[in-house]
């Protein structure tokens, strides 16, 4: 019998109510968080491996563009390790955002218009503007192709710095920046769907729809289990690669669908019922249902970001990272990208069109009175992450492997996002650093430690 097996209904009671204190609420976002910052000194530490590595001859390429093949029976399919990343793992890292939309949404900051109406518009500035400007650079011929490159902000790179470099109480900060870089990433998403998918198959369009609607039914229904939401992914993942579109839009869908809202009281009693049955008498079925019970307690998008953020953060991106920053540096190549419409374009469009369109809309959105900056929060403050989130590093290497067939398309695309990227960490880093000695986020009420935690139902001797 499997330990999530289902649950049998239970005799009426109480409902047992779990009243979680305030600090409490937002450990989902502070994991996240946690794990986006070091991710970033490992994306770092990647990076420059890559580019060594590169730039020692040409083992670099030549191990990437090995090909990997899967046969079973007359099928096979065969990818490059490259893409083996590409397609296949960053699939998961997809995942994850899709999960943190989600959760934002239905249980996060996302539901307070208000909050969230800055860093969106903010987020929208930041994706128009620097596609403009590309495309002011670069607006004829197959480089043209590039204007989404500029267009996303690196959420790990921009967590982590700000982590590093920030102000000194920099949470109300990080959580408008991560506001804006979550809708950033939905605008990002939504190009790569849009405008990079060359050729589309109907049939396998088709059952990636139906795949969906086996989704929503599931949510609809109550599944709290993850192995058929991750068994039905895989399907998915199948299907859209099978579709032309880029798969990892697969883990994009099942991180929507996967359901965030808080679960029934009764499955707390639940919980409370098959917990004093083990206490009462201790047997592995008995563990089995407890164990059960207590799993469906947490909401699947919960757990599952629970399960693979880490494997996101840790090993996904870094290892994206090592795959695809490796672009040789030499006097030619960086003499070309000097004089390069793409690689300028890039510079130009990620530290200046990120400062500036995530700025200027959000300033209208204060202006106009339909947000406000949550905490302590200035506006100096939103102009230093604006520059901060010109680092376009993983989503933007990401749509040039799409966007460019030619090599030296993509050298001169790799070395205009490195450099912009570069540029703006450095730049922001150093605006938030003044700022946080001019502006501080802080008041010594902030820095009081927090009150004792009422006692909580798991302090409670009749639970036993």
């Amino acid at each position: 019998m499997s330990s999530e097996q289902t649950l049998a209904p239970v005799r009426p009671g109480p409902a047992l109510r779990i009243s979680v204190p305030m600090p409490y609420r937002s450990a989902s976002l502070g994991r996240f968080l946690a794990n986006e910052a070091v991710s970033a000194g490992l994306l770092l530490v990647a990076a420059i491996t890559a580019l060594v590595w590169a730039n020692l001859g040409d083992g670099y390429e030549a191990f990437w563009t090995t090909e990997v093949a899967l046969h079973v029976g007359d099928w096979s399919m065969s990818l490059d390790l490259r893409h083996v990343v590409n397609d296949a793992a960053m699939a998961i890292f997809f995942l994850v955002v899709g999960l943190e939309i989600s959760r934002e949404v239905t249980v996060g900051e996302l539901r307070n218009r208000r909050t969230v109406i800055v860093p969106a518009l903010g987020a929208i500035g930041g994706l128009l503007l620097p596609a403009l400007i590309y495309v002011a650079f670069v607006h004829e011929g197959p480089a043209a192709a590039g204007w989404g490159i500029p267009m996303s902000t690196d959420t790990a790179f921009l967590i982590g710095i700000l982590a590093l470099f920030g102000p000194r109480c920099p949470d109300q900060l990080r959580l408008f920046l991560l506001t804006l870089a979550i809708v950033d990433d939905i605008g990002a998403i939504t190009v790569m769907a849009i405008f990079y998918t060359p050729s589309v198959s109907v049939p396998a369009l088709v059952v990636t729809g139906l795949l969906v609607v086996v989704l929503l039914a599931m949510r609809w229904l109550g599944v709290w289990r993850l192995a058929p939401y991750l068994l039905v992914g895989l399907l998915l993942w199948g299907a859209v690669f099978a579709s032309g579109v880029h798969p990892t839009l697969a883990g994009v869908l099942l991180g929507l669908l996967v359901p965030a809202a808080p679960v029934e009281d009764a499955q707390a009693e639940r919980l409370r019922y098959y917990g004093r049955a083990l206490i009462d008498r201790a047997d592995p079925a008995r563990a089995r249902l407890a164990t059960a019970a207590a799993r469906a307690t947490v909401p699947a998008n919960d757990r599952l970001q629970n399960e693979l953020h880490p494997v996101s953060a840790f090993v996904v991106v870094p290892l994206f990272g090592l795959a695809n920053a490796g672009v040789v540096l030499d006097g030619g190549a960086l003499n070309a990208a000097l004089h390069s419409n793409v690689a300028i374009g890039i510079v130009v469009a990620l530290l200046v069109g990120n400062a500036v369109g995530i700025s200027v809309a959000a300033g209208i959105a204060l202006r106009s009175g339909w947000g406000a900056l949550p905490g302590r929060v200035r506006y100096g403050h939103l102009i230093g992450g604006a520059v901060l989130a010109g680092i376009g590093f993983t989503i933007s290497l990401f749509i040039t492997d799409l966007a460019f067939t030619d090599e030296l398309l993509r050298r001169d695309a790799k070395i205009g996002v490195l450099a912009g990227s570069l540029l703006a960490a450095v730049l922001g880093s150093l605006l938030l650093r003044y700022l946080g000695e001019r502006l501080p986020l802080c008041t010594i009420d902030d820095d009081e430690e927090l009150p004792e935690l009422p006692e909580g139902p798991w302090e409670d001797p009749s639970l036993a």
